[in-house]
């Protein structure tokens, strides 16, 4: 009898593939996703030696914009992490290309020594901070500056009175230090945003929600920034407006409608929080009275 013939086995299942490990966020990455995340609406400038890094969506719209060169460097959640930089002693040119394209630009710059930062372990990372942002409104280098046009930031603000509805109006220009109020009921508001010009406009996002103001906003082709409810509070105007300048009364300045003060409060507030810790001097607020040179 022949032996009975081995039995098959059955062929090994397939190994499982092996996963593929996600590339770890670089200590150097890690602090500029940190940075860019309280940073969502700008563009980060971050300082690396003697360039400014953009990376990722970053990087795309700025290699775009600037038509720059965007290259690749290791990944990020399984993606190629884009990048692209501007030298440092040129960032003034390209500033002026990406403001003028109605970008903001949070400029981050190393606030430690390298030296210090390798005491710490070989893998440190030099700290980091953003010291500016940069806005059409809150320009001060000369170089970006139009020289035939005030430089005005204004902020809207919304008031309902006995009289009907009417809106504060604020406009700064932060490298003269030049700083005027307004009131306006709503068939006044465009002749008078266009006669000041604004580069760029703050307003709460509220406000900015109602299609007629945003419909007006848009005519006037300036930037635009709509800011939170807490941001434009009514209620801390007047003291914001004395913080700043110091005082324990607005009296000195002059007779203001409620509508102006919430209106350059949100200026001021804004413009403290685009120059990060800088104070630019501005005048004491002066009301633009109807009948005068502005009319």
């Amino acid at each position: 009898m022949a032996p009975p013939s081995p039995r098959a086995l059955p062929p090994p299942e397939a190994a499982p593939p092996a996963p593929v490990a996600e590339a770890r966020v670089t200590p150097m990455m890690a602090q500029y996703l940190v940075i860019k995340a309280q940073h969502p609406n700008c563009l980060l400038f971050y300082r690396m030696g003697d360039f400014y890094e953009l990376f990722l969506a970053d990087a795309e719209i700025a290699a775009k914009a600037l038509n720059i060169v965007l290259t690749r460097r290791g990944k990020h959640q399984g993606e190629d992490i884009a990048m692209c930089g501007v030298p440092v002693e040129r960032s003034d040119d390209y500033l002026h290309r990406l403001i003028a394209l109605g970008h903001r630009v949070a400029v981050c710059e190393q606030v430690e020594d390298p030296v210090e930062a390798r005491k710490r372990g070989g893998k440190s990372v030099v700290a980091r901070a953003v010291v500016r942002l940069v806005t059409p409104g809150t320009l001060t280098e000369e170089r970006l500056l139009d020289p035939a046009r005030a430089n005005h930031l204004v902020a809207l603000s919304r008031h309902a009175g006995p009289e009907g509805v009417s809106f504060g109006v604020a406009a700064v220009d932060i490298s003269t230090g030049s700083f005027t109020v307004a009131e306006a009921p709503a068939a006044g508001l465009p002749a008078l945003l266009a006669r000041l010009e604004p580069r760029e406009i703050v307003l709460a996002d509220a406000l900015y929600a109602d299609d007629a103001i945003a419909t007006l906003i848009a005519d006037t082709g300036a930037a635009v920034t709509p800011v939170a409810r807490e941001f434009a509070d009514a209620g801390l105007a007047e003291r914001r407006l004395r913080e700043w300048y110091g005082v324990d009364t607005l009296d000195g300045f002059g007779r203001f409608s409620r509508a102006e003060v919430a209106a350059a409060a949100t200026a001021v507030s804004y413009v403290t929080r685009t120059q990060v810790g800088a104070r630019p001097q501005l005048q004491a607020p002066g009301r633009i009275e109807a009948g005068g040179t502005m009319e």
